[in-house]
């Protein structure tokens, strides 16, 4: 028993001193088919959306536990958390609905209509309000967050699917997959103050609060479109691998991070000159990509081969490669325990990666 218990304390202390590992699994409902997953900092919490059965779970962020199950009217698409008033904004895109959630109580506030086929969200943090794209109507429905009304329809370009908040200048960006523009919006005015011409098929944005600079997928052109933030205009593009799906940003090197679903790696970006300057081999079909900023490691989920792959975001050196559930996708980073939360699709459950944490920095312990 003692050597047992030795072997399991020298293990956990290797895996401290600078690893990744696969902590454990949680199960969710039978058939869930969950969607997009969260992280509130408010509670240390995860929400997970459970799309094949109208439910949202709630993951305590200490103990890996699932502390409350709330029922929705609709299959829940994505999510984004209010900072100001600790709240849960969750889309629903065949109804058209965003439900609002309290983030202390884990309980429905109210559901607010928001247009057919409702996609993506994102929360202003300067004007306190949630910014949700209609596909049907061309329309960006503007939330006020105090008081959870609509307070603003905003006419952008055909099919708008993604957006994204630039808190430099308080703006937002809303990808029109139908006429291949990328309409810009005042945060403070709510109306259109332009639109910006790009490829085929513009998706996923990232904002780079260094240069202030909005980088976009072009996933029918593999490339990232980099935009001005200040004045809206194409500075260039970028050419990344086949297929491009994801991004993120590392303040730390100035860098983004593209996920090419065909070719199986990841486009390195450096900010400062708009090039590519590494391309790092991942698993079979990345569609996902997360920055951990507690020590500048990159995850890459891949969808085909169920493995994460951890990267370093300075050499580009893989430091390990973890093996998930069926479908590995979204991920969500909790930095209090620094753990990275994996939706895996076709598994019905969620991976949690563990990180060690650096060097002084107290960790919190585990129940």
């Amino acid at each position: 028993m003692k050597r047992t218990i030795v072997l399991a304390a020298l293990f956990l202390f290797v895996a401290g001193a600078g690893a990744q590992w696969l902590e454990t699994t949680i199960a969710l409902p039978d058939s869930s088919w969950p969607n997009d997953l969260c992280y509130n900092p408010a509670g240390n919490k995860v929400y997970c959306a459970n799309w094949g059965c109208a439910s949202i779970s709630v993951i305590d962020g200490s103990t890996n536990a699932i502390v409350a199950t709330i029922p929705t009217t609709d299959e829940p698409s994505y999510f984004c958390h209010s900072t100001q008033g600790n709240k849960i904004y969750c889309s629903h895109y065949g109804s058209g609905l965003v439900t609002v959630i309290d983030g202390a109580a884990d309980t429905l506030l109210v559901v607010i209509p928001a247009g057919i086929h409702a996609s993506s969200i994102c929360y202003n943090s300067t004007a306190n309000t949630v910014y949700c794209p209609e596909g049907d109507s061309d329309r960006v429905w503007v939330i006020d967050c105090a008081s959870d009304t609509v307070i603003a329809r905003v006419g952008v370009g055909d099919i708008p699917k993604i957006v994204c908040y630039n808190p430099t200048d308080n703006k937002v960006y809303c990808a029109c997959t139908g006429d291949r523009t990328v309409s810009v919006i005042d945060g403070a005015g709510d109306t259109l103050v332009t639109s910006i011409t790009v490829g085929a098929i513009p998706d996923v944005m990232v904002h780079n609060d260094i240069n202030d600079m909005v980088y976009l997928v072009n996933s029918g052109g593999d490339s990232v479109i980099a935009i001005d933030g200040a004045a809206d205009t194409v500075v260039t593009w970028i050419a990344v691998g086949d297929v491009p799906k994801d991004l993120c940003f590392n303040r730390e090197y100035n860098r983004v991070f593209c996920a090419n679903g065909s070719t199986d790696d990841v486009s390195v970006i450096d900010c400062s000159t708009n090039t590519v300057v590494a391309t790092v081999p991942v698993g079979d079909a990345p569609y996902y990509i997360l920055n951990n900023p507690l020590n500048n490691k990159v995850y890459c989920s891949n969808t085909k081969s169920d493995d994460v792959v951890v990267f370093d975001a300075g050499t580009g050196s893989v430091t390990a490669h973890i093996t998930c559930g069926d479908y590995a996708c979204v991920m969500a980073h909790n930095p209090v325990q620094n753990r990275v939360y994996v939706l895996n699709m076709d598994g019905y459950t969620v991976s949690v990666i563990r990180d060690s944490m650096p060097a002084g920095v107290e960790e919190t312990p585990n129940a």
